[in-house]
C-alpha cells in the first residue's frame, strides 16, 4: 500500500486534494500532515497551496517545512500544485518580491495588465476556469489526451530559466508554463482535484509513478 503525505502548512484546500487522491486509488494511505517524520517517511508527497506567496514561505519556515520539502523533493515522487508549484521556483514578484525554495531556477511573474484575446476582448486577472494544456512527453501525462482541459485559478505564472524544466504550457493569451518537471518532481499550476477526468488520471499516474522520467 502506497502512503501519501499532503503537506499541511495552513494554506490550501487540503481535504479536497486528499479526497481526490483517495478517489484516484482507494488503496492509498493519504495523510494530511505538518509532521516532518510523516512527510519524510511517506512514499509520495503532495505540496498544494493557494493564497499569497509571502504567507506561504513564512509558514513553511516557521514550521520547519522548507528544509523538509528540499529534502523529500530530491528523493521521492513529489507533486506540487498551484502555489505549491510556484513556491518551487527561485522567487516571486508577489508581495513586492519573495524568495522561494529554488528547486527550479526561475521566477514567478504577474500576468500583464490589459490582456486581450485575439478578437481584442479583455481577459480577466486572475486567469480562472478551464484551459487547454499542451504536453511534452512525461509519464504523468499517460492516458491524458493532448490539449486536455484543466481548471486554473491564478494571477501569477511560472517563468523557468531552463526550457527543459517546462513540461507543459497553456495560453492566456500567450503561452505560459503550466507544469514543471525535473527528476522525481512534477508540479502543475492548475488544480487536478478540480479537473474531473483528466485531473483524476493525472493523480492516478502520480500514485503509480516511481519518480523516473
Amino acid at each position: 500500500m502506497s502512503s501519501v503525505a499532503v503537506i499541511d502548512y495552513g494554506m490550501g484546500n487540503l481535504h479536497s486534494i486528499a479526497k481526490a487522491l483517495q478517489h484516484a486509488d482507494a488503496r492509498a494511505h493519504v495523510q494530511i500532515s505538518a509532521d516532518a517524520h510523516v512527510i519524510k517517511t511517506a512514499d509520495r508527497v503532495v505540496f498544494p497551496g493557494v493564497g499569497a506567496m509571502r504567507d506561504c514561505m513564512q509558514a513553511l519556515r516557521e514550521l520547519g517545512l522548507a528544509d523538509v520539502i528540499n529534502d523529500v523533493a530530491r528523493n521521492k515522487p513529489f507533486l506540487g500544485i498551484c502555489l505549491g508549484m510556484q513556491a518551487l521556483l527561485t522567487d516571486s514578484e508577489e508581495n513586492g518580491g519573495t524568495a522561494c525554495l529554488n528547486l527550479f531556477p526561475g521566477h514567478v511573474r504577474h500576468f500583464p495588465d490589459n490582456l486581450t484575446d485575439a478578437e481584442g476582448r479583455a481577459l480577466k486577472i486572475p486567469h480562472m476556469g478551464w484551459n487547454r494544456v499542451k504536453q511534452k512527453p512525461h509519464p504523468l501525462w499517460h492516458d491524458i489526451p493532448q490539449d486536455s482541459r484543466f481548471y486554473f485559478v491564478h494571477s501569477y505564472f511560472a517563468a523557468p530559466d531552463r526550457e527543459q524544466d517546462s513540461i507543459a504550457s497553456s495560453d492566456y493569451p500567450r503561452p505560459f508554463t503550466c507544469a514543471l518537471a525535473k527528476d522525481n518532481v512534477f508540479a502543475v499550476q492548475f488544480h487536478p482535484e478540480k479537473s474531473q477526468t483528466a485531473g483524476l488520471q493525472l493523480l492516478q499516474n502520480f500514485l503509480r509513478w516511481d519518480g523516473a522520467a
